[in-house]
């Protein structure tokens, strides 16, 4: 059974929604989740090396800036190999912005470099998610599953 790391950070609880759905929509299938808010709970670029399959969640600050709070760990990760990790994000974003969930698009590019695999398209919440999005959540994680069970094979 594929072990599975979920990371997010949140500001105004949006993002944390999303990986809440996402969490226990996979716990459904039966894989276990290990959930850390970054900025809340100790959680290292190097955690992930324990994974099989990374699930990562950010908002994008201002015009599609990573958060102050994941800097760290995004400098981090530069430092990992993360060559047969499965990887999926989402996140929070707003419309406001040109650069819609431009964080999101940044971490994808680190997690590339690393050599993951980033087998999902990003999920993108305008704000907060509304019932529409509640289900979006729910087929991103039905569909993470999915992709992991043919890694696995």
């Amino acid at each position: 059974m594929p072990k599975v790391i979920l990371l997010f950070c949140s500001m105004s609880g949006n993002t944390e929604e999303m990986a809440e759905i996402i969490e226990s929509n996979i716990n459904n299938h039966g894989l276990e989740v290990h959930t850390f808010q970054i900025d809340m709970d100790d959680a290292m670029a190097t955690d992930l090396l324990d994974y099989d399959a990374i699930l990562f969640g950010t908002y994008t600050w201002g015009d599609g800036d990573i958060p102050y709070e994941v800097e760290d760990f995004y400098d981090d990760m530069e430092d990992i190999d993360l060559t047969g990790k499965v990887v999926a994000l989402f996140g929070s974003c707003d419309s406001m912005y040109p650069n819609y969930g431009g964080a999101i698009e940044t971490f994808s590019e680190r997690f590339k470099e690393r050599g993951a695999s980033n087998v999902l398209y990003h999920l993108k919440v305008d704000l907060t998610p509304d019932q529409d999005d509640v289900e979006r959540c729910q087929k991103f994680a039905d569909d993470f599953v999915e992709q992991l069970h043919m890694y696995a094979e």
